[in-house]
């Protein structure tokens, strides 16, 4: 079983839309994963612009690939790459820290992760 940045069983990110890697709703990885897709992120309009500005277009619908873009709030499986190109341009969205999977502790600290930990409003 994959484990998370706290070393506990990763949780599902998000089914509707189906993100990952392997399309299963979880931030996992393998040796084919060459972007490392690890992190649980919450979409939000300001990311959504910017990976946008950086040739990464998440918001447009592709049928193709069954693809229905991503609108804010959405929960998608990042390239822990993207996620911290974002963070240093003060555009990076919140984390689901227990959706996203250790190997991200690779590129990013626990503590910059936990600094963006997803609050739902209630």
């Amino acid at each position: 079983m994959a484990k998370n940045i706290f070393g506990e069983n990763l949780i599902p990110c998000g089914t509707d839309p189906l993100t990952g890697f392997y399309r299963d709703g979880c931030c996992e990885t393998g040796i084919d994963d060459l972007g490392t897709h690890t992190v649980c992120a919450v979409m939000n309009e300001a990311f959504l612009t910017f990976t946008k500005s950086r040739g990464n277009d998440l918001s447009s619908p592709i049928p193709a690939y069954n693809f229905p873009g991503l609108k804010p709030g959405d929960r998608w499986c990042l390239c822990a790459s993207r996620w911290l190109e974002a963070h240093k341009a003060g555009m990076a969205p919140q984390v689901i820290l227990e959706a996203t999977h250790e190997k991200t502790l690779t590129f990013i600290s626990l503590n910059e992760l936990v600094k963006y930990a997803f609050k739902p409003t209630e």
